[in-house]
């Protein structure tokens, strides 16, 4: 299969392992990975901020940068990206753009996928060779959770990888706080819910806190290291990525 790699701004900016991690793993797999050049954000923090107007041009560029034919799915290590395109961007074609438009949204948002829903549902593989030895919980980000309801798929990942030991999260659907310009708008609140969110997150005893949105993890991980938990964040596409020639090896304040 010929999959369009979509970075994310987080991706690109903070997280590139996530990125890098998601192409290995499918490359690993036997597809081939195209990554458009011109592809920019997609514009889900100025919908989630009121401004519905202003990303139809990153909404326009999306669907030319993804739109070629020849490219049969479209991934993206975060399920809130995901979300954007497939419920989002047609919202905003609809109100704000063209009939062309409106048809390249349609074409693309079709074939769009988070990375968890290309691997079990398109892809039909739970089993991607992963060995990754160490104590592991997962928790659910809200978009993924709610707005893709991915349900279990990245659990059923997680639990054929090779060596992990996986421990469930205490009120693992609860949201972590984070929510893009929530968490600076509402500071308290989300503080408040992070907090709820480590200690959940540090009762399981376990060394890496997986996800699959870096924002999310960056909340959690920024919440962990100040508590010195010894617990580190790691994108599931990390996990799925690692094998047994080319092991993930956690640093050793994390153990």
């Amino acid at each position: 299969m010929r999959i369009g790699l979509f970075a994310t701004c987080l991706g690109d900016t903070l997280f590139p392992d996530a990125v890098k991690s998601t192409a290995r793993l499918l490359t690993r797999l036997g597809h081939e990975l195209v990554f458009p050049p011109g592809q920019t954000c997609c514009g889900q923090m100025h919908v989630n901020t009121g401004y519905q107007r202003e990303p139809v041009p990153l909404v326009r560029a999306f669907a030319e940068q993804f739109g070629d034919g020849s490219i049969d799915a479209v991934v993206m290590p975060s399920g809130s990206c995901a979300g954007s395109v497939r419920h989002q961007h047609a919202l905003i074609a609809e109100r704000y753009g063209d009939a062309a438009l409106r048809s390249g949204v349609a074409a693309v948002r079709a074939k769009t996928y988070e990375l968890s829903e290309l691997l079990v549902d398109v892809l039909g593989t739970v089993d991607v060779g992963a060995y990754f030895p160490h104590r592991v919980t997962y928790h659910p980000t809200c978009h993924s959770l709610r707005m893709l309801r991915v349900g279990d798929k990245p659990l059923r990942l997680l639990r054929a990888v090779e060596g992990i030991e996986l421990v469930e999260l205490p009120e693992a659907d609860s949201c972590c706080g984070f929510g893009g310009t929530f968490a600076l708008k509402n500071a308290d609140t989300s503080s408040a819910m992070l907090h709820d969110k480590v200690a959940n997150v540090t009762s399981t005893g376990a060394d890496v806190c997986t996800a699959g949105d870096s924002s999310c993890l960056m909340h959690i991980g920024g919440g962990l290291s100040r508590i010195a938990s010894g617990t580190r964040t790691l994108h599931l596409a990390q996990i799925l990525a690692a094998t047994r020639t080319a092991p993930y090896v956690l640093p050793e304040a994390a153990r």
